[in-house]
């Protein structure tokens, strides 16, 4: 038989009463203040770091209320579909624009992302659109400036969960010892326990995830300016969506295209009509290929952290295809880029055509401290008529 939604609503995950509980008194923990370079750029902001840092929202106790959150229904036009398709005013205004790789990941020099008029902002949205990732080094930014950037390109995720930078809502921490201090349990921090050189991620897996995919919309353009950061180690990750999609044969293209993917939030929750029964995930239903509105290319959407099953298959025929996919994002070297940080980056990606990793190689011996912004975009949808990438720029099959 099929699985249906529900079925995989109820899959049991680790309690997480106890964290709930723990993360209310967490302001009563010792969490270490932030390295230098991160209390710099927080001083300057006017953020208090040494009182009540990071902010701690109360988590949502049910899925029935966070399946509710950001679901109300709103329309959505993609900058980057306004934008000037040369890109003048962005390019124009840079000392240097270098494509990484042939198929992801562009670096743009000599531009502040403060600084931007709108119709720059619009560029820099297509620019994300067709390279899935750009990347600009030393920047001054401000948390608030970074917030005001995400507003431009979609309405902020603020989430329910995660640390926070205090007095900004939707600038969550990318912070190992804040999360460190919501405890072990899964419902609190998806990490394992004993995360290790060994372990980096749960057995099995490797950390390829998009970010919240089982909301009603989920994000676009996600921001992330890393402060502080190891001097070696500590790489992210990313691969590109399209060109995973155009690995495909043009017969496993047409078996997917249309195809509804089941995908599950990160984090569970008890049920509020069986709350005696263990916690569970959220889950949503999205095109398992979707369509990006501003470029009109296809792209693979999925990922094994979050992708649970295609909706209408067994489980072992879902199974089988979702792992093959997950393999073809995962393991295709030439449709990825890893990025060396250096403090003071800035690194913005579509989190609709885009999966994403960090090399845990520094084993969490530095600082590791950053802060992430990300845009709400339109609900995913696929059209039929919407071309790959390589269709639609003739560079062959």
């Amino acid at each position: 038989m099929a699985p249906s939604v529900s079925d995989i609503k109820e899959q049991p995950a680790q309690s997480n009463e106890d964290s709930i509980q723990q993360i209310k008194g967490t302001f009563k923990k010792d969490v270490p203040l932030p390295p230098a370079p991160a209390r710099a750029r927080l001083e300057k902001a006017g953020i208090n770091y040494k009182e009540g840092y990071p902010f701690y929202p109360e988590p949502p106790k049910y899925k029935q209320e966070v399946a509710q959150i950001r679901a109300e229904e709103r329309g959505y036009v993609d900058p980057g579909s306004r934008a000037d398709p040369e890109k003048k005013a962005l390019f124009g205004a840079a000392k240097e624009v270098k494509n990484l790789s042939r198929h992801i990941g562009t670096e743009i020099i000599g531009l502040q992302l403060k600084d931007l008029n709108d119709k720059q902002k619009d560029e820099l949205a297509l620019l994300i659109a067709e390279r899935t990732v750009v990347f600009l080094r030393d920047q001054d930014l401000s948390p608030q400036q970074q917030k005001k950037l995400g507003e431009y390109y979609g309405v902020v995720e603020v989430h329910p969960q995660v640390p926070q930078v205090p007095g900004v809502p939707g600038v969550t921490l990318i912070w190992a010892d804040a999360r460190a201090a919501l405890g072990d349990k899964k419902g609190a921090n998806p990490f394992p326990a004993d995360r290790s050189f060994r372990l980096a991620y749960p057995s099995g897996t490797f950390g390829w995830h998009a970010d919240l995919d089982h909301e009603p919309y989920p994000p676009g353009v996600t921001h992330l300016h890393q402060d502080s950061v190891p001097e070696v180690g500590g790489d992210t990750l990313w691969a590109s969506g399209y060109a995973a999609y155009d690995k495909l044969s043009p017969t496993f293209r047409k078996l997917i295209d249309g195809l509804n993917g089941i995908y599950r939030s990160a984090h569970a929750y008890l049920d509020k009509e069986n709350p005696d029964a263990p916690p569970s995930f959220v889950t949503r239903v999205h095109p398992l290929v979707r369509t990006h509105p501003a470029t009109g290319w296809k792209s693979l959407f999925l990922n094994r952290g979050h992708t649970v099953g295609i909706e209408g298959l067994d489980k072992a025929e879902s199974d089988a295809i979702l792992n093959y996919l997950f393999n073809v994002y995962e393991r295709n070297v030439d449709i990825q880029i890893r990025w060396h940080w250096t403090p003071g980056t800035s690194a913005l990606w579509d989190n609709r055509i885009a999966n994403h990793t960090v090399s845990w190689d520094y084993e969490g011996e530095f600082g590791r401290h950053g802060t992430r912004v990300s845009s709400l975009a339109e609900k995913p949808y696929f059209d039929p008529k919407s071309k790959s990438r390589r269709e639609a720029l003739g560079l062959g099959p």
